[in-house]
């Protein structure tokens, strides 16, 4: 569970890594949000079976690009709320998703539909370029 504070009313809401639908806020019932953590154990679950699309962040603490990029990616999971799903993946920590994924240089960021990779794209950006590369992977289907 993670504590995110829905941007319409302020109130402080828990917020589940997988779940069916979206979270919404429990006062004002607006979208909130969906800013998780994943690993190695449960990317399957938090990313591969959600019903939203997924941007996938791997980032590590020690990386300034990373570190950059983060509120980026929060001002857009928040824009897209109830649309989109934010993972945030530590690179150190998930070990066995860089290999799979075959990460070489971090930030790398990655957007899933229906479990499959639809887009990728390596190093931090402004948001006026990442804002029209996630509208078009969101709107990407993924391949049969």
């Amino acid at each position: 569970m993670k504590i995110v504070t829905c941007p319409n009313c302020q109130t402080r809401n828990r917020v589940p890594a997988a779940a069916e639908g979206t979270p919404r806020c429990g006062h004002c019932q607006r979208p909130l949000p969906w800013i998780v953590d994943a690993g190695d154990k449960d990317f399957a679950e938090v990313v591969e079976q959600a019903s939203l699309p997924v941007l996938v962040d791997l980032w590590a603490p020690w990386c300034g690009p990373c570190r950059m990029v983060s509120p980026v990616l929060e001002q857009l999971a928040t824009e897209k709320a109830g649309q989109l799903k934010l993972v945030k993946v530590n690179a150190d920590e998930a070990p066995g998703l860089s290999q799979r994924f075959d990460v070489r240089s971090i930030p790398t960021l990655m957007v899933f539909r229906q479990g499959q990779v639809v887009a990728a794209q390596v190093g931090a950006a402004q948001a006026s370029a990442l804002r029209p590369w996630l509208e078009d992977a969101m709107a990407k289907e993924p391949a049969p």
